[in-house]
């Protein structure tokens, strides 16, 4: 099997510096489209077969050393009581959002394996489809960025809502978090349990908060979950956007990997997480620039990482839909070629 991401991931050395890309199956690739054309997002999330494609496309055309499993973070949100659909160039819209205390009433506890056993499903069909060629990461929201969305009912830029809400009522904030991470521990065992080789926490609204903020509000949640998903027994990857001012509160959380963004330069980031592998950190839209452009900032990524183990190659947020899928194959083939160590010949 390609093992670098695994091994990279572990800090141990590697022959080339591993690639995958958030986002690497979506909207910039022609197959997605196509099925997107017949089916909606939560119809593709909700069925094996069709999750399973559209997990394989990427690593059918793109050198990637790993895949994700393609679902929704916020895929356990109706189980839980809080309906929700995708609004087309808007995002997810969740129908009744909570607001007052008494709206937790209304969340229902629920069993991961019952009610996202097709997901758990898609993951052993996706192992098998593998064969081996390169591992397969799960991963689930933290929850803070399940709660924000919670509590916006989709999107936003200001969080105000959700912040009127952790600061007026604290203990129900607490409550809510508790909640999720309870679910979130057992369901990122099960995906493990079910096949997943990595897994990767993603609170991609964590930059919204101030430190004092996130070591309040967020961080004992999110630990809880890499505390309990610990002896599982795979890499534990934890990612965040503009969270460079709280990245060591960031790692304090948990996690053997810390995904960083194009907001600060790696080795800078690196030297703050000395016991931490790191994935990153091209700016994404650097994927829409001139080639020269787009190889000169790999370049510097990767000078900055140094050849040092552990430095997995990723974007510092998902590829965006108008990207050209050559670039990403490029980009992919560049960094591959750029670092591969020549083996001995025998």
């Amino acid at each position: 099997m390609n093992d670098r991401f695994l091994r990279a991931c572990r800090r141990e050395p590697v022959d080339a510096t591993p690639v995958w890309f958030m986002r690497q199956a979506g909207r910039y690739m022609s197959e997605y489209r196509a099925l997107r054309k017949r089916y909606s997002l939560l119809e593709i999330c909700n069925n094996p077969e069709l999750s399973v494609a559209v997990t394989l496309q990427p690593v059918e055309v793109i050198e990637v050393d790993a895949a994700i499993l393609f679902s929704d973070l916020l895929l356990p949100f109706t189980a839980m009581g809080l309906k929700f659909d995708f609004i087309k160039g808007e995002g997810p819209s969740i129908e009744h959002p909570i607001r007052h205390v008494d709206d937790l009433r209304r969340l229902r506890r629920v069993e991961p394996r019952e009610v996202l056993g097709h997901v758990l499903e898609t993951i052993g069909l996706l192992r098998k489809e593998l064969a081996g060629r390169v591992p397969l990461i799960g991963f689930g929201g933290a929850p803070f960025t399940l709660a924000a969305y919670a509590i916006e009912g989709g999107p936003s830029t200001s969080y105000q809502h959700t912040k009127a809400f952790m600061y007026s009522r604290p203990e129900a904030w607490h409550r809510l978090c508790e909640y999720f991470a309870d679910f979130m521990a057992e369901y990122l065992v099960a995906q493990v349990q079910a096949g997943a080789q990595a897994l990767q926490v993603f609170d991609s609204w964590a930059g919204a908060l101030g430190r004092n903020d996130y070591r309040e509000f967020a961080l004992p949640h999110t630990r809880s979950i890499f505390d309990r998903v610990r002896g599982a027994g795979v890499p534990l990857i934890h990612f965040g956007v503009g969270a460079t001012a709280i990245l060591e509160d960031i790692a304090e959380a948990g996690g053997d990997v810390i995904g960083l963004d194009w907001r600060q330069p790696l080795d800078e980031a690196w030297a703050r997480l000395p016991e931490h592998g790191v994935q990153g950190n091209l700016d994404p839209l650097l994927l829409l620039a001139p080639r020269e452009r787009l190889f000169a900032a790999t370049d510097d990524v990767l000078r900055r990482a140094g050849g040092r183990p552990g430095h997995v190659f990723n974007l510092g947020h998902g590829v965006v839909p108008a990207t050209p899928l050559e670039n990403v194959q490029e980009l992919a083939r560049y960094v591959h070629k750029q670092t591969r160590i020549p083996q001995p010949i025998s």
